[in-house]
């Protein structure tokens, strides 16, 4: 794209609503298809912000492979509140406008993977914008093999645009997708970006271009997991496990996201800032592992610093 072809809030707003609806028809459609007996859809939640803009949510419950999925797009606007403006070094009220997709999936099989991508846009009327986002996910039982394939997807994605921005994005997500009370990881990462400040009108079009290719990976990845894992056979002692890794996704996502501290600073929807909380989720005292289970292999694994994409 030529710096002549300005990309504005409408652009950005469009592309993330696109965005919505295509993954949304991309899991139903899978969901479907692997397990025929249900025929799940989306439910629709349009909702207003009273402070400026809205948004729409869309859950999906009791699927054939999906437990709980939460798809949300936003596009809010209003008077930025004092803890952003700290965060941006400004001293003066400014207005701001945020537009995003996020989505966090919950599979019924401990075999099939937790994802969570989100891909957004925010300007300040002081003149500050920028792009964010990322994928990561969270097996609960780690598997090299689906590692790296994973890990290998999103580097395809992030050498299309610069070489060096797996390497510089995949330590990011381990860093910012760790649980420090724990000391673990929370899943096997992915690449997490965020500030990406245009400074002229093509250098925006190109990190519009990456972001766009970021959301664009999301469907064909989950899709895979969805497919190949679903028949994977697993018992109770599974599920359980399962039930705990949930527990430390909660955790994660209450204690230390920005972006549910950001959804709640600024008055968001609570339930569409929520909706990434798992259906089910155990915390058993002081839990550890069988010594030399599958179990404890995870745990293991859940490092940063981890080299999955070779």
């Amino acid at each position: 794209m030529t710096s002549d072809q300005l990309i504005t809030q409408n652009t950005i707003t469009h592309f993330f609503q696109d965005l919505q609806d295509r993954i949304c028809q991309a899991l139903v459609d899978t969901d479907r298809a692997v397990g025929p007996q249900l025929t799940p859809d989306f439910r629709e939640d349009t909702w207003q912000r009273p402070g400026g803009g809205g948004g729409r949510s869309r859950t999906l419950s009791g699927g054939n492979v999906i437990e709980k999925g939460g798809v949300g797009f936003s596009a809010v606007h209003g008077e930025a509140t004092e803890a952003t403006l700290r965060s941006l070094n400004l001293t003066e009220p400014a207005q701001f406008f945020a537009t995003g997709v996020s989505i966090v999936i919950h599979p019924h099989s401990p075999m099939v993977p937790i994802i969570h991508m989100n891909v957004r846009y925010f300007e300040m009327s002081s003149g500050h914008s920028w792009f964010g986002g990322g994928i990561d996910l969270t097996p609960h039982y780690v598997v090299a093999e689906d590692a790296h394939w994973f890990h290998q997807q999103l580097k395809t994605v992030c050498d299309r645009h610069d070489p060096a921005y797996y390497d510089r994005f995949k330590p990011w997500a381990d860093d910012y997708f760790y649980i420090p009370h724990r000391q673990e990881t929370r899943g096997i990462g992915g690449i997490f970006f965020d500030y990406l400040k245009p400074d002229s009108p093509a250098h925006k079009a190109d990190l519009f271009a990456f972001v766009q290719d970021v959301g664009n990976a999301f469907a064909p990845i989950y899709t895979h997991f969805m497919r190949q894992n679903q028949s994977i056979p697993y018992g109770e002692r599974e599920k359980q496990w399962q039930f705990q890794r949930r527990g430390r996704y909660v955790e994660f996502n209450l204690v230390w996201d920005r972006g549910t501290k950001f959804g709640l600073e600024t008055n968001g929807r609570t339930e569409s800032i929520l909706m990434s909380m798992p259906p089910q989720a155990n915390w058993t005292y002081d839990f550890r592992p069988e010594a030399g289970s599958r179990e404890e292999e995870t745990l293991g694994l859940l490092k940063k610093g981890n080299n999955w994409a070779n």
